[in-house]
């Protein structure tokens, strides 16, 4: 396969997205990590940053772009001629909810595939909500997210 594609809002990201980027990274020659602007979310972190603090924290995966993106998923896969879209799953309610994402793509771009991996036993309940409730109590978040994310919050919310 040779493009791939990983959306998300990753307000921060997390290390359960870098094992989702990492596995992604053996299954196709480029990952772009699409970084949504998502008006129904109040991010803690602005579009930049995000990317800033993907762009740290997967320069060592090869084949990985950072790419922010507004509109629909299936028009950014087109014009960036990915093959298929990544999605995590967590558990069950993820597949239902994944499932009805992949069909309306599907409907909207016939040549887009949906590759569902399942989380990670180690990573699979790191969420960046868990992550910012955390770190929101002074609580270890190195098992959770990247160093940069680390310092990015103690920078914005301390």
């Amino acid at each position: 396969m040779h493009t791939v594609i990983f959306p998300g809002s990753f307000d921060p990201v997390t290390n359960g997205h870098l094992d989702l980027i990492k596995r992604a990274s053996v299954l196709a020659d480029r990952v772009i990590v699409a970084v949504a602007v998502n008006t129904s979310k109040n991010p803690i972190f602005d579009l930049t940053s995000r990317c800033e603090l993907l762009s740290q924290s997967t320069k060592a995966i090869k084949g990985v772009e950072i790419i922010p993106f507004d509109g629909l998923l299936a028009d950014f896969a087109k014009t960036h001629q990915a093959q298929a879209l990544i999605r995590g799953i967590r558990g069950a309610s993820d597949v239902d909810y994944e499932l009805q994402l992949s069909q309306v793509n599907r409907t909207l771009n016939v040549d887009l595939e949906t590759i569902l991996l399942p989380a990670n036993a180690t990573t699979g309940f790191i969420s960046s909500t868990v992550v910012k409730e955390v770190f929101k109590h002074q609580g270890d978040i190195s098992q959770l997210a990247p160093d940069c994310v680390k310092q990015a919050l103690i920078a914005k919310l301390r």
